[in-house]
């Protein structure tokens, strides 16, 4: 009987890209030959919670948009890449029929259902290791934790201690493979049919007219940085509410690991170098590090982040049941204007600015007193630049049960009169609704 080629596996999760890439980078430094694979976990998309979908048609189009671009950016590297749809647990054991898997390289998780997947995976392949990175932070963990002991409960406290001798490594580069290794094993053919949702055009008045995939991040930082330099201006427009130019719209490709934060803060300090430095300049490394620490947060507090009372499990809190008041929170159907705007925006893009979010998440908190886990949940399913870390790691800070346990809300009125006194961005989305 034939012996089994000897491989080893980069499995892609978040971490869809080609530059900085880290088990990309390990993988091409052995000497057995690789594979990439991407798996759409057929139980994932089945999934529910609250009522909502663990992912809606926005983030599914997006990721299949980014998976379609990876495969050409690896064809250009010479390195084969698996695209599977079905159980993560079988399809790891099929591929192990053909190949002897060795090695599986992929990034560390922290949060219990992607635990519980590679758990999965390694209890039908227990004689393969594992080689784990973090390669979704900008700061290095061991270098968090050398100034840390833990985590602090104010973001300003971990800014200020990390700050000191900021240190962030150089992004990573992937060399061309000499040889193209042939797969035994056919892809699937993988549309938003087969993932459970009907085909779609994109808003046209969608914050975020963006396709999917390392080029298009790349091609937004261009345009963002070179072309236009409205990185200069980042502080002042970040809040804005209207168009694809207020703010610099890489948390998609962010969480998706279509681009790393590691190659934005890069091309940050090359800007800074050649068009100079400013505050605008240093605030988006300032949202990079406000990334990291709801990361930081996670990676610290495990699972306590989607507990009923968060980080603070002494402050009980009470919610009410109200299935209606829900309903009006989701369509747009509130007694305010700037939170039914915004809901609005979201249900017809996928997308909604910061200021939004904020607010709308702070009015189901503290006006509607409902559980914010569902509000949570419902965001999960619907933003197109969900990222789990973000998501209720700014929930349980609007909640008042975060790290940060003081009590905030939001004024919704004053904050539309601030932020959009023409109501140009009310008059958008509830005109036409």
């Amino acid at each position: 009987m034939q012996e089994k080629q000897k491989i080893n596996i980069v499995w892609f999760k978040n971490d869809l890209r080609t530059k900085d890439q880290i088990s990309l980078f390990k993988a091409s430094q052995e000497d057995l030959p690789f594979i990439a694979l991407y798996i759409f976990d057929e139980d994932f998309y089945q999934k529910k919670q609250f009522g909502f979908r663990k992912i809606g048609k926005f983030r599914a189009k997006f990721l299949l948009e980014s998976i379609q671009n990876l495969q050409h950016n690896l064809a250009e590297l010479n390195i084969p890449f698996l695209t599977k749809f079905g159980k993560i647990k079988e399809i790891f054991e099929k591929i192990n029929e053909h190949y002897s898997i060795q090695k599986i390289f992929c990034e560390e998780e922290f949060t219990q259902e992607e635990i519980d997947v590679e758990k999965g995976v390694s209890s039908v392949l227990p004689h393969v290791k594992f080689e784990k990175s973090y390669s979704q932070f900008l700061l290095e963990p061991d270098f968090v934790f050398e100034r840390l002991e833990k985590i602090p409960a104010l973001f300003t406290t971990f800014r200020n201690k990390v700050e000191k001798n900021f240190s962030v490594r150089k992004p990573l580069k992937i060399e061309k493979r000499k040889a193209f290794f042939e797969l035994e094993i056919p892809s699937d053919k993988i549309d938003l049919e087969k993932l459970g949702f009907e085909n779609f055009e994109t808003h046209p008045h969608s914050a975020f007219p963006f396709s999917g995939g390392e080029n298009a991040a790349w091609e937004r930082l261009h345009y963002y940085f070179e072309e236009t330099q409205l990185l200069k201006d980042y502080k002042n427009t970040r809040n804005g509410l209207v168009g694809s130019d207020y703010s610099s719209k890489f948390s998609a490709w962010l969480a998706n690991g279509s681009i790393s934060a590691v190659s934005i803060y890069d091309e940050v300090k090359k800007f800074e170098q050649k068009f100079g430095a400013n505050e605008s300049t240093y605030w988006l490394i300032f949202e990079l590090l406000w990334r990291d620490y709801f990361k930081f947060i996670a990676l610290q507090h495990r699972n306590e982040i989607f507990h009923k009372n968060g980080l603070q499990p002494y402050k009980n809190l009470e919610f009410q049941h109200n299935p209606q008041k829900l309903e009006q929170w989701i369509s747009g159907k509130t007694h305010s204007e700037f939170v039914n705007a915004n809901m609005i925006e979201l249900q017809k893009t996928g997308f909604m600015s910061n200021r939004g979010r904020q607010n709308v998440a702070s009015y189901f908190c503290k006006n509607l007193k409902l559980d914010w886990r569902i509000g949570a949940a419902y965001f999960e399913e619907m933003l197109i630049d969900y990222d789990v870390h973000s998501n209720y790691g700014n929930w349980l800070y609007l909640a008042g049960i975060g790290n940060d346990s003081r009590d905030r809300s939001f004024n919704t009125e004053k904050q539309a009169e601030q932020y959009d006194s023409d109501k140009k961005f009310r008059n958008l989305w509830l005109k036409n609704h």
